[in-house]
């Protein structure tokens, strides 16, 4: 029996990807441009499997909706799961992820953007190409001495810290579960986050989103923290509560800030939009900083992030078919 994938919120680049890697598994693959959403769903019926990505919404309606159109696995192409009802699913509809495509890409990404808010690069870069070559607003700091203060140090977090390790920088860390040996090995420091707010001159976001973990730098958050500190974020928009942010931003508490992600991007990123208004008065406060850098989720955007991506979701996929183990099956965890 030949397995009907829909896959939904398909890009050029995704297509182009999964149609090289299902080279050897042969599935049947329909791509739909659009969200997972309840208007949508009939597109389902006849799949055995939907595949879908970080803005996709796989709630309990549409988890109920899925299941009734005869759906049997939930394939995500990313690692994060929050998008997904898994109490929902649980029982009704198995659901595996991508659990590590390419932690470099994102380790690389966030230290560009650590040099690029520090240095001043897309500002320069807007001056000279208007004729303008002063350097007045323009002085960056020495990475070399200076405390990075990193919250969650799974996989990307421990590449980002050998990086920024050599550059001479001090790192502290939080992390509910820490790695002691890892620590140990690489000269870093667990902290509590109260100390790490203190301390640190660059703080960045690297823990999965959790009820915990929402808004997990807001007001209180930010008054903790260094004046002037250099935010972060290349992990789940929801980290950061954008108005406080903002807030910080406009007294000069924090400095500047590299977001990749943002509390309410699933209208705007991976979307062209640059022929409609911009309807998010927060998202066009954001854009209108100097000091600040967001880009669209691109951080796990390489070739060789996109080659994982495809392989793992068509080996989770080809698991489920055969009925092997499933390594990368996320399931519900009921509160303790």
């Amino acid at each position: 029996m030949n397995v009907k994938v829909a896959f939904y919120d398909a890009k050029p680049y995704d297509q182009e990807s999964f149609d090289e890697a299902n080279r050897h598994f042969g599935f049947d693959i329909r791509y739909y441009k659009g969200h997972l959403h309840l208007n949508n769903i009939e597109l389902t019926k006849g799949a055995d499997v939907v595949c879908i990505f970080v803005n996709d919404e796989a709630n309990a309606e549409v988890i109920d909706a899925l299941v009734a159109n005869g759906v049997k696995l939930l394939a995500l192409r990313c690692a994060g799961y929050n998008n997904v009802d898994l109490k929902a699913a649980d029982g009704k509809l198995r659901v595996v992820r991508v659990p590590a495509y390419s932690p470099y890409a994102v380790a690389e990404y966030t230290m560009a953007l650590m040099l690029s808010l520090n240095r001043h690069v897309p500002r320069a870069t807007w001056r000279t190409k208007d004729g303008n070559f002063a350097l007045h607003g323009l002085m960056g700091f020495d990475m070399y001495g200076k405390t990075v203060g990193i919250i969650g140090t799974g996989r990307i977090a421990k590449i980002l810290i050998r990086i920024v390790r050599g550059f001479g920088m001090n790192v502290i860390a939080y992390d509910a579960y820490p790695d002691l040996e890892f620590a140990e090995a690489h000269q870093i420091k667990y902290v509590s986050l109260d100390e790490l707010y203190r301390d640190s001159d660059i703080i960045s976001l690297h823990c999965p989103l959790t009820d915990q973990t929402r808004h997990i730098i807001d007001e209180e958050a930010i008054g903790k923290m260094k004046d002037g500190v250099m935010i972060i974020n290349t992990g789940r928009g929801k980290l950061i509560q954008t108005e406080a942010l903002i807030e910080g931003l406009k007294s000069k508490k924090v400095s500047s800030a590299g977001l990749d992600v943002y509390e309410e991007e699933a209208k705007y990123f991976y979307e062209d939009r640059s022929d409609y208004v911009m309807d998010d008065d927060t998202l066009a406060r954001l854009l209108s900083f100097h000091n600040v850098i967001l880009t669209s989720h691109q951080a796990f955007f390489t070739k060789e992030a996109l080659t994982n991506i495809a392989t793992t979701t068509l080996q989770n996929i080809c698991d489920y078919k055969n009925g092997h183990a499933l390594t990368n099956e996320v399931k519900f965890q009921s509160p303790r």
